[in-house]
């Protein structure tokens, strides 16, 4: 069933807006239409690196020239927004604006020793008082402690007092406008900002070796970060946030208890808690920021990752478990849960509510009579399984404020959203209208131009199946095994 046919409308006219999204595995620019739709105008996919088991990197040099191809692709505009990855960060030099490393990739689990020992001293209390983080190398701080460690470049830049230390963000608006901030949202993915202060915080920076002295200033989601030179002129940036966080702003998700996941290369749910944080780790949600509009107060959120959905559908495609991602959309029969055989993707670990970065993917109940098309079928169950995981710990916080909202390629998949809507017991609103990320950016821009965008995602509804009761106690025990050592 269609929903309305609501997108992003400029109440101002003659505006031309520009969002950068700058993701996992690509960079794109988009604007709008005449009628307000988001459309993408450039797309550039980027390299990844994996020189090491645990490690994953992009080229920063390769992002940056990726991004100025999208800037000059859009033409003449009269503010750019630019969205991040998050955790991801890297090392450069004050003046030449030389990147000294790779950027390290949110994925990437190089210092899973470190906070190993972290957590055996008993320092997660520390970070979770402070941060409201627990320990894990998802976040910024120890990739950025790593950094100073092993880095002989970042060492040496320190001593002569040129080194910066930062999430992607900071390093693009320092070599494109000159401006060495990082907005709050950001901040709060790296574990080195205290969430009740909004700052850096001295205890958190001891802990995981980071000079706070060379992290960018915080400021709000939106302002002025600073005017770059285009092929078309001069052009303000005027918005910088998290990717995921852009996203929740471009469904329209604005009251408390208004949820999305994405369903990109992991599963990322947030809910908009309001003024106030929530802050339940024992459920293990984490409270993060929203948003804050310049001169307003910030908008908190409840945040719950999976860190492994397309990306675990991508990985059996390559093993050769199915050719085309159309054998991926309808099973006959039952589900692979009903018939014993579950999937857990930990592929990279398990995330929001577990947070046990240690753990690994398993196929539990694998039997001679499983072929490839069942073994698919059951990673699709798993991705949602783990995401209702999230969503009944959020929900068990501030009750869902309506239908579940998603988007991201595995929305468009209707095995998965019907087996998700099934699992969570929610109304699930698949967008279809894409790219809500970018939609999310460019809104964000928009204010701080006072050129409000009125934000009404296009979606379709899937209703949960009467009569299905699916046996989840299966997947928690299969969860347990991937838990195990």
């Amino acid at each position: 069933m269609a929903g309305e046919d609501r997108v992003g409308d400029s109440r101002k006219t003659n505006m031309r807006l520009a969002g950068i999204d700058q993701g996992t595995t690509s960079t794109r620019v988009l604007t709008l239409t005449s009628d307000g739709v988001p459309q993408v105008v450039h797309s550039v996919q980027h390299r990844q690196f994996y020189p090491r088991e645990g490690w994953v990197e992009h080229d920063p040099e390769e992002l940056i020239a990726n991004i100025r191809a999208c800037i000059d692709a859009v033409g003449a505009v009269d503010a750019i927004g630019i969205d991040n990855q998050g955790e991801s960060c890297l090392a450069w030099d004050a003046v030449t604006k030389e990147a000294y490393t790779p950027v390290l990739v949110w994925q990437d689990s190089r210092t899973l020793a470190q906070i190993e020992a972290l957590r055996s001293d008993g320092f997660e209390a520390e970070t979770l008082a402070r941060a409201k983080l627990p320990l894990d190398p998802y976040f910024s701080a120890s990739k950025l402690g790593w950094i100073v460690e092993n880095n002989n470049a970042a060492q040496d830049a320190r001593r002569r007092g040129t080194l910066r230390l930062g999430t992607t963000d900071a390093f693009f608006l320092d070599r494109l406008t000159g401006r060495f901030v990082t907005d709050v949202t950001t901040a709060s993915r790296t574990s080195l900002m205290n969430l009740e202060r909004l700052e850096w915080d001295e205890t958190l920076c001891d802990l995981f070796g980071v000079p706070m002295e060379c992290l960018p200033r915080i400021v709000p989601t939106t302002g002025d970060f600073g005017t770059l030179e285009t092929a078309h002129g001069k052009a303000p940036i005027t918005a910088s946030v998290v990717d995921q966080q852009a996203a929740l702003y471009g469904f329209g998700c604005r009251e408390k208890g208004d949820a999305k996941i994405t369903f990109g290369t992991g599963a990322f749910a947030l809910m908009v808690t309001g003024s106030k944080m929530v802050n339940r780790p024992e459920m293990g949600l984490l409270p993060t920021l929203a948003w804050q509009l310049e001169g307003q107060d910030p908008v908190f959120a409840l945040d719950g990752g999976v860190y492994t959905a397309s990306a675990a559908l991508n990985w059996a495609k390559s093993l050769g478990l199915f050719t085309d991602f159309e054998q991926a959309n309808r099973f006959e029969g039952p589900s692979a849960l009903e018939r014993g055989l579950i999937f857990v993707p930990a592929l990279a670990g398990l995330g929001c509510p577990h947070w046990v970065p240690e753990a690994r993917g398993v196929w539990v109940g694998l039997s001679i009579d499983h072929g490839p098309q069942q073994l698919v079928q059951s990673i699709l169950e798993g991705v949602a399984l783990r995401a209702a995981e999230v969503i009944g710990a959020m929900d068990s916080c501030i009750p869902l404020n309506g239908p579940l909202q998603i988007d991201g390629g595995m929305s468009k998949n209707p095995y998965f959203t019907q087996f998700l809507a099934n699992v969570t017991g929610c109304e699930v609103r698949p967008a279809i209208m894409p790219e809500l990320t970018g939609l999310g950016t460019i809104a964000l821009a928009a204010t701080a131009i006072g050129s409000e965008l009125n934000i009404k995602s296009q979606f379709s509804s899937i209703q949960p199946e009467d009569g299905v009761s699916l046996p989840t106690e299966r997947f928690h025990r299969a969860v347990a095994v991937s838990k195990a050592p």
